[in-house]
C-alpha cells in the first residue's frame, strides 16, 4: 500500500493551527513577504476572515509583520519550522521514555482508582492555610503532570504557602508541571520565582478562574478568590473532585489557555521594556516638551559616547500624521470611500487649509490645491498629506487604506492628486 504524500497543511493543523491559516502560511512560504490583501487573494480567503487568521499566524511565531503602511508579513522559514517541531517532537519522545515506568507501574497498581466506586468523589476545603496545607499534600503525591491556572494576585499568596517549593520539588522528580498566570510590573518577582520552578506562560487576559488539574484524576477548583470573585483568606473555599465531568472541563479550560498563552521570557521582556512614553505638543506650549526630547537625546549621547545622532524624518512626520489624521476622523463623517471624501472637502473648506475637491468616486481621487503644508515644506507635504488622510480614512471606515503620494512635477504648483484605494 503507497504511502500518501505528506502534506504541510495537515501537519500544520496538526499542531494546532486552522485550515484557512495553514493555507496563509504556505502562500507565505511560496511567495515570500505579502500585504494582507495579497495573502488573501493567493488564499482566496475574505480579507475580514484573513485578518483574525493572519493574527493567528503571528502569535504562533509563524508570520512577522515588517512596516506598517502597507504591512507586510514574512513567513518563518520552512527549514526553522521542521526544526522547531523536531525539537518538540524528541522533547516529547524523551518525557514518554521518562515517563514509561511511572505509567506501567500505574496500571499494575492494585489500589482502587481515586473517587471510588462511581468515580465522583467531592471534598470541600475552607480557609487559606487548610487550603495550602491539602494543595501540598496532592502536590506531594502527584506522579505525571500538574496543570494550574491561577490569577496573577494569587502568586503571593501561593508563595507565603509554599506551593512553588512544592510544585519544584514534583518537577525534579520527574512530574511534568505548567502553570499559567498573569504578569504585570506589581508581581514580575513571583512571576519569575515560578519560572524557574515550572513549565509557565503567561496570559495577556485575567485569569478569572482558578483551577488545578492534577494526573487527569482529581480537579481543585477555587470557589473564592482574592482578586474580587468572593470571599479571601480564612473565608476561601476550594471544591476537590475526581468526577469525570469536572477533570473533562478543566482540561478543555487548561489546554484552552496554556494555547492562547505566551512563554514566559517574551512576556516578561514585553513587560521590562521601556514604556511607551508620550511627549505632549500644544500650540504656544512647546518649549517644554522640545526641550524634554533634548534632554532625552543628551542624556543617551552621553551615555553611549556618540557624539551624533540622526532622526528618521519620515517616520516623524508619519507619525505626526497618524496622529492628525485619526483626529480628523473624529471630527468628520461618513462610512463608505465617498462619503469621507465629500465629509472631507467640507471639513477643509471649514478650517481653511487649502481647497479640496473630490475628482473621482471610484477610486476615490482628490485633489487639493492652495494647501499650507506645501506652502511651508512641499517635501513634507507630500509625505505628511497622503499619510493623514489615510489614517482619516481608517478612522472613519475601520478599513486599512492606501494613499498615493502626489506627482512631484505637479506638486504644489498646480495641486496635489491623491489616490484612495483599499489596503
Amino acid at each position: 500500500m503507497t504511502r500518501a504524500r505528506p502534506s504541510l497543511a495537515d501537519h500544520l493543523v496538526a499542531h494546532g493551527i486552522s485550515e484557512p491559516a495553514a493555507r496563509i502560511y504556505l502562500a507565505a512560504s511560496r511567495g515570500g513577504t505579502m500585504t494582507a490583501s495579497e495573502l488573501a487573494r493567493a488564499t482566496a480567503i475574505h480579507r475580514v476572515h484573513g485578518y483574525r487568521h493572519l493574527r493567528e499566524l503571528v502569535q504562533a511565531g509563524l508570520l512577522r509583520q515588517i512596516g506598517s503602511r502597507p504591512m507586510r508579513f514574512a513567513p518563518l522559514p520552512a527549514e526553522e519550522l521542521m526544526d522547531r517541531w523536531i525539537s518538540e517532537a524528541a522533547a516529547e519522545v524523551d518525557r514518554l521514555r521518562r515517563d514509561r515506568p511511572l505509567l506501567l507501574e500505574e496500571v499494575e497498581d492494585p489500589r482502587p482508582i481515586p473517587g471510588g466506586s462511581d468515580g465522583r468523589r467531592f471534598n470541600v476545603v475552607e480557609g487559606q492555610a487548610a487550603i495550602h496545607a491539602f494543595l501540598r499534600r496532592r502536590f506531594g503525591t502527584a506522579r505525571h503532570e500538574i496543570w494550574v491556572a491561577v490569577g496573577g494576585f494569587a502568586l503571593a499568596r501561593a508563595v507565603d504557602g509554599g506551593l512553588d517549593r512544592v510544585l519544584r520539588e514534583a518537577r525534579e522528580r520527574g512530574v511534568r508541571v505548567r502553570v499559567v498566570t498573569e504578569a504585570g510590573p506589581s508581581n514580575l518577582p513571583e512571576v519569575k520565582l515560578f519560572g524557574h520552578a515550572v513549565e509557565l506562560r503567561l496570559s495577556r487576559r485575567p485569569v478569572t478562574s482558578r483551577a488545578i488539574l492534577i494526573d487527569r484524576a482529581e480537579v481543585a477548583l477555587f470557589v473564592s478568590g482574592e482578586e474580587g470573585f468572593g470571599a479571601a483568606g480564612d473565608a476561601q473555599v476550594l471544591l476537590h473532585t475526581t468526577d469525570p465531568r469536572f477533570l473533562s472541563l478543566t482540561r478543555e479550560y487548561q489546554l484552552r489557555l496554556w494555547g492562547h498563552a505566551v512563554p514566559a521570557a517574551r512576556r516578561i521582556a514585553e513587560i521590562e521594556g521601556a514604556p511607551e512614553g508620550l511627549l505632549p505638543v500644544a500650540q504656544e506650549q512647546m518649549s517644554e516638551t522640545f526641550q524634554r526630547l533634548r534632554e532625552i537625546t543628551e542624556l543617551g549621547m552621553a551615555a553611549t559616547g556618540l557624539k551624533e545622532i540622526s532622526i528618521d524624518l519620515p517616520n516623524l512626520i508619519g507619525e505626526v500624521a497618524k496622529q492628525l489624521g485619526r483626529q480628523i476622523g473624529e471630527e468628520i463623517e461618513g462610512r463608505t470611500a465617498p462619503e469621507v471624501g465629500r465629509s472631507l472637502v467640507e471639513f477643509y473648506a471649514r478650517r481653511g487649509g487649502g481647497k479640496m475637491q473630490v475628482v473621482r468616486e471610484a477610486p476615490l481621487t482628490l485633489k487639493i490645491t492652495g494647501c499650507f503644508a506645501c506652502k511651508a515644506s512641499p517635501e513634507i507635504g507630500r509625505v505628511l498629506c497622503s499619510r493623514l488622510l489615510a489614517a482619516a480614512m481608517e478612522r472613519r471606515t475601520g478599513a486599512s487604506w492606501d494613499v498615493s503620494e502626489p506627482d512631484p512635477t505637479r506638486h504644489a504648483a498646480r495641486g496635489c492628486l491623491f489616490s484612495v484605494t483599499s489596503g
